[in-house]
């Protein structure tokens, strides 16, 4: 039985409490359930106040079999910073906006850089999505065609050095696969519209709503974020498909949501409710089919 849990971004107090709240205890410096498995969907890193404590604790869930833990868009973008193209530089530039994104990490293993570089080692082991016969997990977007290039892409559904240098190539199917799969899929506004996001950086595109059929949308509907948006139709429309509201249920982080936890659909699970701005950290007991949080 599964209880999939939302992005933590280093905070590990919240994480201890949350794990107690839904039942694990700790044992032998390990957080465990005697009928229960976590399943982390990405994001430990960056932001908070505790991040070698929350690895610690989430990869050795993993290790002893009590946990799975995917690939989130900042452990992803940690590999490619850390990640040195063959003409010099990083695969993710060291521009400001990154560095200040990377910065309490960063800060944190100060003078424990072989520690940091064995984490980004395990980062290469997280899977990019989970499927069982009852729920579909990932961290940012499930898209059918994309899971499938990545199903075949990939190896054991986990990212290699070479893969990493592949992902990066602009405008390639796996390049879009990878940042749709971890940092969801955009529309770009219209009229040269645009937004400061939460970190101060001026956007043209929004985050959309990848299960809602845009035909049938609005720039303001279909946007993640509540932004004041336009109420008008969606032209041109997107050349991609939405998340059929039969399938299996689909659980994801990444969306830096507010308010009170809940379901979009009954099928839609999102469990990211911005903990490292003061939300909530989320998590979804599938015995009991309800959200828990502190």
């Amino acid at each position: 039985m599964l209880t999939l849990i939302g992005d933590i971004h280093g905070h590990a107090d919240k994480l201890e409490t949350l794990l107690q709240k839904i039942g694990f205890s700790k044992s032998k410096g390990i957080y465990r359930h005697p009928e229960m498995k976590a399943l982390f969907v990405g994001d430990y890193i960056d932001r908070g106040p505790q991040i070698p404590e929350t690895l610690e604790i989430v990869r050795r869930m993993v290790e002893e079999g009590q946990a799975i833990a995917l690939m989130g868009n900042h452990e992803y973008n940690a590999l490619c910073f850390h990640f040195q193209e063959t003409e010099g530089g990083h695969l993710r530039k060291h521009l400001i906006k990154n560095i200040i994104q990377h910065y309490e990490t960063l800060r944190q293993f100060q003078n424990r850089q072989e520690e940091y570089e064995n984490y980004l080692e395990w980062f290469k082991t997280l899977p990019l999505y989970y499927e069982d016969e009852e729920c579909r997990a990932v961290h940012a977007c499930w898209d059918v065609k994309n899971i499938a290039l990545l199903r075949n892409t990939l190896k054991n559904d986990c990212l290699t050095d070479d893969l990493i240098y592949e992902s990066v190539k602009i405008g390639s199917p796996f390049n879009r696969a990878i940042e749709e799969t971890l940092k969801g899929k955009e529309m770009a506004l219209p009229n040269g519209n645009a937004f400061t996001d939460k970190d101060g950086n001026q956007r043209h595109e929004i985050r959309i709503k990848w299960w809602e059929d845009p035909s049938t949308a609005t720039y303001s509907s279909i946007s993640i974020e509540p932004l004041d948006l336009p109420d008008i139709p969606i032209t041109p429309l997107p050349n991609t498909g939405f998340y059929p509201s039969e399938d299996k249920r689909v659980f994801f982080g990444h969306y830096w949501l507010k308010g009170q936890p809940a379901l979009f659909k009954n099928n839609i699970c999102c469990l990211d409710y911005s903990v490292a701005k003061g939300g909530k950290l989320v998590a979804y007991r599938m015995d009991q089919k309800e959200l828990t949080w502190v």
